[in-house]
């Protein structure tokens, strides 16, 4: 493809040729190869302009900059305003708009999106649909799965996996929308013809800095969307993403007046009942996930497949099967307690993990958790509060400490819960605080593992280690059945 056709509405100074042809595009120098395109973005601790050489000798031949850089011999200069910006663009015209022959579900908010985006998928896959899924967990074209390393890809990423699935007939696609992939540009050229959004509390904000700017990057889902906005009505935030939008909107919720209702809300650890009604229609709806977020969670899900005149048997029947992994995951063992895994990373996750619980007749709650490092530190101590009032007994422990001493992150939390009454044991091996957990468990007590969810590593300094919550319980377990 020539240069010209890639840079096609794009403002640019250009040193060098312009009709040069092009074999590819990277961000990454390392895989850079001959008449390759080398975009020279900046990461949160790289930058690209310090790797340019590098990418020539790889065999670059084009670079696109957004500030002046010393660049020599036969080589084609771009430079524009926004290199994360131009990606954008660029990536989309390399590979074709491929979002423009796809159905786009953007899913975004603090909490609930990985679910949302797992119920959407099933849903339309029950219509006998290819659909595409890109998401923290996984990304996914129909069942074939593929790593997932944020929950939202880079642009360049991004559009060369929607062409994979045009190529592979996909019709729609569901996607995890993060923050920073609003605030990164990552998603800029993304087609939208459908925008939901679960709610919004204090998280990244190591990242946004405030509130206010955490909102307002999230609304720009909403000004992209083309067809629908599906709308938490009972959220604080909700009445900013409505004014954002630029299409129809539908809302759900529980305790405001909205287009999609659930009442008479009945729910143990086992799962979850509800009516969901939708004007003069009522349907019950079984969930085999417990607690008053996944019933948000559906409304969600059955939000977007009423838009998209999906009948609400052909819903109810799809929800009644989901589990999605990490996320109120109760472990089937043969032990007199229950155990519990969840992703639940932030002071709203753990909050609204443990006020579930609170509603039904167990014995302690041991909880288990961390905080992640090289993130929010503000966060910390209120976690640990919150996690302290819910709690009968918390285990501070490492999450991915990352670059981070884990000790230091735990001191943190520990701030926080110092200001209940809650009795607390820190034991930094997170494998180990595992075993403690397990071992001080009695009959129908609740061990809550919090935080890793569905992820199967550790991130400890500069390596991953390879670390699944479910086979450790397991393996601890037999270890206690062998003694």
């Amino acid at each position: 493809m020539r240069l010209t056709d890639i840079l096609k509405d794009i403002e640019f100074e250009i040193k060098g040729d312009i009709n040069v042809e092009i074999r590819g595009i990277c961000y990454n120098s390392k895989k850079c190869d001959k008449n390759f395109i080398f975009i020279a973005i900046k990461g949160f601790k790289e930058d690209g302009a310090d790797f340019i050489n590098d990418a020539i000798k790889r065999g670059a031949n084009v670079i696109v900059i957004d500030r002046d850089v010393e660049i020599t011999g036969n080589i084609t200069v771009i430079k524009v305003k926004n290199c994360r910006k131009v990606m954008a663009k660029i990536s989309s015209n390399y590979y074709g708009n491929p979002t423009s022959r796809l159905f786009l579900i953007g899913v975004t908010g603090t909490n609930g999106k990985t679910s949302v985006t797992y119920m959407i998928k099933s849903i339309l896959e029950s219509q006998n649909n290819k659909v595409g899924l890109i998401g923290t967990i996984q990304n996914m074209i129909g069942n074939k799965v593929f790593p997932s390393e944020h929950t939202t890809p880079e642009s360049l990423d991004l559009q060369k996996f929607f062409r994979v699935m045009v190529d592979e007939g996909v019709k729609y696609v569901v996607m995890e929308v993060s923050s920073h992939s609003l605030a990164l540009n990552r998603v800029d050229e993304c087609d939208f013809d459908i925008a939901v959004f679960t709610n919004l509390t204090e998280d990244h904000l190591d990242f946004h800095r405030t509130m206010k700017n955490y909102a307002d990057v999230k609304k720009k889902l909403f000004q992209m969307a083309k067809t629908a906005c599906i709308i938490n009505i009972d959220d604080d935030y909700a009445s900013l993403m409505i004014e954002s939008s630029n299409a129809k909107v539908l809302t759900y919720g529980i305790k405001d007046c909205a287009y999609i209702m659930a009442k008479d809300i009945k729910n143990n650890l086992k799962g979850t009942r509800f009516k969901v009604q939708i004007q003069d229609t009522a349907e019950e709806i079984s969930l085999k996930m417990p607690g008053l977020f996944n019933v948000y969670n559906a409304l969600a899900a059955i939000s977007v497949a009423y838009f998209l005149k999906i009948p609400l048997n052909t819903i109810k029947m799809v929800l009644s099967k989901i589990q999605v992994k990490g996320r109120f995951e109760v472990i089937d063992l043969d032990v007199p307690y229950y155990i519990i895994i969840d992703y639940a990373h932030t002071p709203d996750g753990i909050e609204n993990l443990m006020k579930t619980l609170d509603e039904y007749e167990t014995g302690r709650k041991i909880l288990l958790f961390g905080c992640g490092g090289d993130r929010d530190v503000n966060k910390r101590p209120i976690m640990g509060e919150i996690a302290g009032k819910h709690a009968d007994l918390c285990i501070l422990t490492s999450d991915n400490p990352r670059t981070e001493e884990p000790m230091e992150i735990i001191k943190k939390i520990e701030k926080g819960i110092k200001k209940t009454s809650c009795p607390y044991i820190i034991i930094e091996n997170r494998k180990e605080a595992i075993r403690y957990a397990l071992s001080v468990a009695r009959e129908n007590d609740v061990v809550i593992l919090a935080g890793k969810g569905h992820e199967t590593y550790q991130v400890l300094n500069d390596k991953t280690i390879h670390f699944d919550e479910r086979e450790i319980i397991r393996q601890i377990l037999d270890e206690d059945e062998n003694k």
